[in-house]
């Protein structure tokens, strides 16, 4: 007879799936800016950004960490690099502009938590469920998840800077599954990226599960994604846990 599988441990992933930024980087950027006597348009920031932190990340992932970088100055240099994209050519002009955004994106009030997911962590707590976080972030992230009120929810905060390698890195999830004492079985990951947080936990032989909200799904999720795996919302959470826990392990 078939043993009922059961879930015990809930990781999660943060940034767009907990949390979101309250403005959209680009305003957040130009607003700063514009207190230091600079203006710039906020869509030029956007794009600058988006270009920066791809390049940085190439060259430099996870912070930089494996290159003698700290993941303040990596962040710092992102900052200078998008303004410069943004035609701010003057680096010594931004370089007061960069600190004051670090410490801003440091703060809680800088971040809001999505609707639902409170609810959703408190009621996963009350099944008697272990949570956890596995990020992508930087160590800003416990004091920002303690100040919206959301770290009391988790047993541990992980992040990629602290574990040395970012997800979809097999190593990540497994250090996790040794920090909770569990096997991959009984473990499940929630998040909003498609390698990071469903492929990356599978390779290890977690569960997981992709929030996708309403917008129109991806070819490529819609067709490798089973649509019990994929959230909606995250009010969908606990009804997908239960189809999970009643179907046969190993199908």
């Amino acid at each position: 007879m078939a043993h009922r599988l059961q879930i015990r441990l809930l990781t999660w992933d943060v940034k767009d799936t907990l949390l979101r930024l309250r403005h959209p980087l680009g305003e957040a950027y130009a607003t700063k800016a514009r207190a230091h006597g600079l203006e710039v348009e906020p869509s030029a920031l956007e794009q600058g950004f988006r270009q920066a932190y791809r390049a940085q990340s190439h060259s430099f992932p996870n912070y930089g960490l494996s290159h003698g970088l700290t993941s303040r100055q990596w962040w710092l240099d992102v900052v200078l690099q998008t303004f410069h994209l943004a035609g701010v050519q003057d680096a010594q002009a931004v370089a007061p502009i960069a600190e004051q955004l670090y410490k801003d994106f440091s703060h809680p009030c800088t971040w809001q938590v999505l609707d639902g997911a409170e609810d959703t962590l408190r009621e996963c707590r009350t099944r008697g469920l272990r949570l956890a976080v596995i990020s992508n972030f930087d160590r800003r992230l416990e004091g920002i998840l303690g100040g919206l009120g959301l770290r009391e929810h988790f047993d541990f905060v992980l992040t990629s800077e602290a574990a040395g390698w970012p997800k979809p890195d097999p190593r990540i999830f497994q250090e996790a599954l040794r920090l909770a004492h569990m096997e991959p079985v009984a473990a499940a990951h929630v998040g909003d990226n498609y390698l990071c947080d469903y492929q990356g936990p599978r390779a290890v032989g977690m569960h997981s599960f992709l929030v996708v909200g309403p917008q129109a799904l991806d070819p490529v999720v819609r067709d490798s994604v089973p649509k019990e795996h994929i959230l909606p919302s995250l009010a969908h959470l606990l009804p997908a846990l239960d189809c999970l826990e009643g179907s046969t392990p190993g199908l």
